[in-house]
């Protein structure tokens, strides 16, 4: 059950909280990615939660071909796998019809995949990525959908939203169907349904229409940041979201940075998830309250001070930038740790930061201060 708290005046910024069977989700929230159980860089469970993690996202897809969905099942589901005890939100595989386009075959009743890893055959439709999902036992499900690349034929988004929101129907119908069986993982997994139309506003608004009769405990906006400008994404989040149901959260998925961020927020938008956080960390590009900083700049090789000196990570509190620097510089796996650690930290900080600003009536004063500070290159 999704509570809104407040609205705010001056935006479309929300305020809410998503009951779920594994604990309550605040929002607005990000969700950090761990596509294969694990973030990437060498961050666990345990990490995620000493750095306030809400919600931690894996990928369907990845988790299916290993280490296999039934062995996570008997096991006992992904948080029991992971070691972590809150809510887990599960994509489709939906966003493998888009990124692995050279290796797929889209048909009416799913899409026939070549594995990435080792060219085996696959099959996914909606039926298949429910059972997956049910199988893993997230508390989130999303519905198998296809995401297109921007710009993209008008005909074809048509037929392509017509084919997804039909699928989203078989979606709603197998997962009820698990969630009634005896033994299932997670007997009150949620379902959220996905908004497509790339930046066609009439296909856009058409979906989010279509899909809203589905019943889905929220409703996400997919399709975006596929190739698209920033004010094309702003647009079109400006265009679907009063045709959004109120009562429902909202995710905007894989999006992205932290202005990319506030600026949906401002929006009206609830849920975000991102790999920006930790891919770009990996290479030394970390993400602070004074903007976007490259660890591996000559002028860092002394720099005594921590990355962000109003940080409270682990890497801030123990390390220099000379030291991440070099670490990274060596190659060596704890550069990768301290600068992921501090950049999930950061998101998950930001958007705490987001929430507290509502709660007490200075949003607008927030956005306003840093909505271009965080996007900015740190001058320091």
């Amino acid at each position: 059950m999704f509570i809104l708290k407040k609205k705010e005046e001056k935006s479309k910024a929300r305020r809410g909280v998503l009951k779920t069977p594994h604990g309550d989700i605040e929002t607005p929230v990000f969700m950090n990615v761990a596509t294969c159980a694990a973030i990437k860089g060498g961050l666990s469970a345990f990490d995620l939660k000493d750095n306030d993690c809400r919600v931690m996202l894996s990928n369907t897809y990845h988790l299916h071909l290993r280490p296999g969905d039934e062995l996570v099942r008997d096991m006992g589901g992904i948080r029991k796998f992971t070691g972590w005890d809150g809510p887990v939100l599960t994509d489709s595989g939906g966003f493998q019809v888009f990124s692995l386009a050279k290796l797929r075959r889209i048909k009416e009743e799913g899409v026939y995949f070549a594995s990435h890893i080792d060219g085996k055959r696959i099959f996914m439709g909606p039926e298949e990525s429910m059972r997956i999902q049910s199988n893993l036992g997230s508390t989130i499900a999303m519905a198998f959908d296809e995401c297109i690349e921007n710009p993209a034929e008008y005909g074809y988004t048509k037929r392509s939203c017509e084919r997804t929101a039909r699928w989203l129907e078989r979606c709603r119908a197998e997962l009820d169907r698990l969630n009634a069986e005896e033994g299932t993982v997670n007997p009150g997994q949620y379902l959220f349904g996905i908004n497509q139309g790339s930046t066609y506003a009439d296909l856009r608004i058409e979906h989010m229409k279509r899909i809203r009769e589905i019943p889905c405990e929220g409703y996400a906006i997919g399709g975006l940041a596929v190739g698209e400008t920033v004010e094309e994404m702003y647009e079109t989040i400006e265009q679907v979201e009063p045709f959004m149901p109120e009562d429902r959260p909202r995710y905007l998925m894989g999006v992205g940075t932290p202005q990319n961020i506030i600026e949906a927020v401002h929006r009206g938008v609830d849920f975000f998830d991102c790999v920006m956080p930790s891919r770009n960390a990996r290479h030394g590009n970390v993400f602070t309250w004074h903007g976007k900083m490259n660890l591996l700049n000559e002028k860092y090789a002394r720099d005594p001070r921590p990355i962000d000196e109003n940080c409270t990570c682990e890497a801030c509190r123990n390390h220099s930038r000379a030291y991440i620097r070099h670490l990274i510089k060596a190659k060596e796996a704890l550069g990768m740790r301290l600068a992921v650690t501090h950049s999930i930290h950061f998101y998950n900080e930001f958007t705490r930061s987001i929430r507290e600003a509502m709660d007490e009536d200075r949003f607008e004063s927030f956005y306003n201060e840093y909505h271009d500070l965080v996007a900015e290159r740190n001058p320091d």
